[in-house]
């Protein structure tokens, strides 16, 4: 008999970031490991500055390794190669082919974010030969006095913001949220943005990690802290147009419950994010969604429950802070929350 697909869960890879913090592992419990001189692995501390843990990755030499069942210690590009539309679903394989269409982060910005945007999918595809990166954003934590910068205060002459990012004024420019927890900010591609102290974010957006530096805070100008610039090569992708209030969702907006549980606050043109509350079990059909299914918990603990091959009902467990993937070939699950109230956040790709 074939072995049948499960929930996948993935090993957590660091990345260091200068505005990063000790959140990831200090309160969301990641543990980290790095090659070390002598190649082999050694724990990364809790007093480094990591800003992203990427928990679901198919992007090259940052390839998430499998950790649970009898695929663990194959990565997700291993698995896209051999089991392709049984992972992702057949629609969305031929849409993307082996290249997993999703890239899933949780952010610890604990100091200034550089300014930056991303391309769309049609410019990434002609110069970059690549997907465009439009990104989700939950928050998940925020202390008081976290700032985002998002698009422009108003309509902004594009020579005004070129000048603002050569005196180190960008930032005057820029629209300011005073994010909560519980808010969602939906950045589209050519969106200046950035943040600043103490943010906490689960992060949803296409596989692709094309990002243009446009001001660095002045830590550009220092040898010692700077980072290749991309003002020029972008500049023609940049939105200039005042900041769309709609794509900014304050958590009172998002219902703690209705009658599926779910509430959609982004449907991009590539993927759906929705917010899922569990009060009681919830039955997912993957067959209706044609699709894969990623879930992030961000509050409490759930139980998935699916039947394996022989019709044993195995159960999964996902904590405030981990991530799982659900493949297409799976056609239903149960997700019970083991802690009543607690919450995820669902991903899942359009499958045209």
């Amino acid at each position: 008999m074939e072995k049948k697909l499960y929930p996948l869960k993935f090993v957590p890879i660091a990345s260091r970031r200068p505005w990063g913090g000790s959140y990831l592992v200090k309160e969301l419990g990641k543990e980290f490991t790095e090659l070390g001189e002598d190649g082999t692995e050694k724990a990364i501390g809790a007093d480094e500055l990591i800003g992203e843990s990427w928990e679901v990755a198919d992007m090259g030499e940052q390839d998430s390794p499998i950790a649970n069942g009898y695929l663990a210690g194959n990565t997700i590009g291993d698995v896209m190669e051999t089991y392709m539309e049984r992972v992702v679903g057949e629609k969305v394989f031929e849409r993307y082919g082996t290249q997993f269409p999703l890239l899933i982060k949780f952010l610890d910005i604990n100091d200034k974010l550089s300014v930056q945007s991303h391309p769309n999918d049609e410019v990434a595809a002609q110069r970059y030969d690549s997907l465009g990166k439009e990104e989700v954003w939950y928050v998940m934590d925020a202390k008081p006095g976290a700032k985002v910068y998002m698009g422009f205060k108003e309509d902004t002459p594009s020579q005004d913001f070129y000048n603002a990012c050569k005196n180190g004024t960008a930032d005057k420019l820029l629209n300011v949220i005073e994010p909560k927890k519980g808010d969602v900010i939906w950045i589209k591609p050519g969106t200046v943005h950035a943040a600043d102290g103490g943010l906490q974010i689960c992060e949803i957006q296409e596989s692709s990690d094309l990002t243009f530096r446009l001001y660095d805070w002045g830590r550009e100008l220092d040898p010692k802290t700077a980072r290749k610039t991309h003002l020029e090569e972008a500049f023609d992708l940049i939105n200039f147009s005042k900041f769309n209030e709609e794509d900014y969702i304050p958590a009172a907006k998002i219902p703690a419950k209705n009658e599926t549980n779910a509430y959609c606050f982004a449907d991009c043109p590539r993927f759906t994010v929705s917010k899922v509350t569990l009060h009681d079990g919830m039955h997912i059909y993957t067959d209706q969604l044609e699709s894969f299914v990623i879930y992030c918990c961000i509050k409490g603990e759930v139980s998935l429950q699916m039947a394996d091959e022989n019709g044993v009902t195995k159960d999964y467990r996902i904590k405030r802070g981990e991530t799982i993937l659900v493949p297409a070939e799976c056609p239903d699950f149960i997700l019970s929350p083991v802690e009543l109230g607690s919450e995820l956040i669902e991903s899942v790709v359009h499958p045209e």
